[in-house]
């Protein structure tokens, strides 16, 4: 077919004019003025999972999209862990520092040598960075030996955060000073327990720290003045549920030791004792009272409350002397509640 033909010519001009009617009603639509680059002119902008960019100049107009994925990392289908430990007062840097790994990655897979050396150099710069300060040195000292000596007494996370923040507090008094990071630590594991009412005895806190006594006694008297803990008073019903469990006491012996502590009458003979010795004085009136419902010896207590045998001898004679509330016998509790439920 010629060029010149006139079917070409018709074909070609009507073709022509329809692909020029298309791109002109194309063109006449607007882009919106919030999905155009603000560089480019009418360039329509690109949008993924991380950013939204002009795919003409590159210019990036928004890069802090939202992460609607879960909040944990799925190493294994049948457990979700977290992607990172929590905040937590227990560390100097609370918890937000660098893990670098060792052998493996991400993925389970096993690192080569090469990388395994380069692991190597940034694991020795990390920990050469991780402190900014000797203070920084001292507060993380301070609180591993917080955690120790939790550890080695079976004491709650809750009650070592809480001796964690009285260091802290005794860090920022600058109460440091002159005193050894060991019986600051375990004055304030000391202190946390007694805030809670789960009194621990003074001199198994100085065996656990590895520290002497009188020092962990001085260095409790600076945190109780220094800080102003008012921490309350030791009572014999403190220590009663931990002695009697140390000399596997009667459910029946308890509860009758408990109702002597809760007494007037010993409560005025706590007055200038120990604490833990009035319990055991109370623990053992009961398993002598209630005979038949488990023997407990003197030994055994005064071992437990950390006490002489002599000193037991004498809060038991006292507790004979004394009024104390009576105490019901099985028949009558048992003719009680047959009253009780009788119409």
């Amino acid at each position: 077919m010629s060029l010149n033909s006139t079917s070409y010519a018709t074909v070609s001009t009507d073709q022509c004019t329809d692909s020029r009617h298309h791109v002109d009603a194309a063109d006449e639509t607007p882009a919106k003025a919030s999905d155009c680059c603000p560089e480019c002119d009418e360039v329509q902008l690109v949008s993924d999972d991380t950013e939204t960019y002009c795919p003409d100049c590159g210019l990036i107009v928004e890069d802090t999209g939202l992460d609607h994925g879960p909040e944990w990392t799925p190493y294994d289908e049948a457990e979700q862990r977290r992607v990172g430990g929590p905040v937590t007062p227990m560390r100097h840097d609370w918890g937000i520092s660098a893990e670098i790994g060792r052998f493996r990655d991400g993925h389970g897979r096993e690192l080569p040598a090469a990388t395994r050396a380069r692991l190597r150099r940034l694991r020795r710069w990390n920990r050469r960075a991780r402190f900014e300060s000797k203070a920084d040195q001292n507060l993380a000292h301070g609180l591993a030996e917080i955690r120790r000596i939790g550890g080695a007494l079976g004491v709650g996370e809750s009650i070592q955060a809480e001796a964690g923040q009285l260091f802290r507090e005794s860090q920022s008094a600058d109460l440091i000073r002159g005193r050894s990071l060991e019986s600051l630590a375990s004055a304030s594991v000391y202190a946390a327990c007694c805030r809670r009412r789960l009194p621990r005895f003074l001199d198994e806190i100085a065996e656990a720290a590895r520290v002497d006594c009188g020092k962990v006694r001085l260095a409790y008297g600076v945190l109780n003045r220094e800080l102003s803990l008012r921490i309350p008073p030791a009572l014999p019903a403190d220590f009663l549920p931990r002695l009697a469990s140390a000399v596997d006491a009667s459910e029946r012996v308890q509860e009758r030791a408990a109702h002597l502590c809760d007494s007037e009458a010993v409560a005025s003979l706590a007055n200038g004792r120990k604490p833990a010795g009035v319990a055991a004085g109370c623990l053992y009136f009961a398993a002598r009272e209630l005979n038949g419902y488990g023997a407990v010896t003197q030994a055994e207590l005064a071992a437990a409350a950390r006490i002489s045998n002599v000193s037991l001898q004498h809060v038991w004679q006292d507790l004979q002397e004394l009024a104390l509330p009576a105490w019901p016998t099985p028949e009558s509790s048992a003719r009680t509640d047959t009253e009780r439920r009788s119409p």
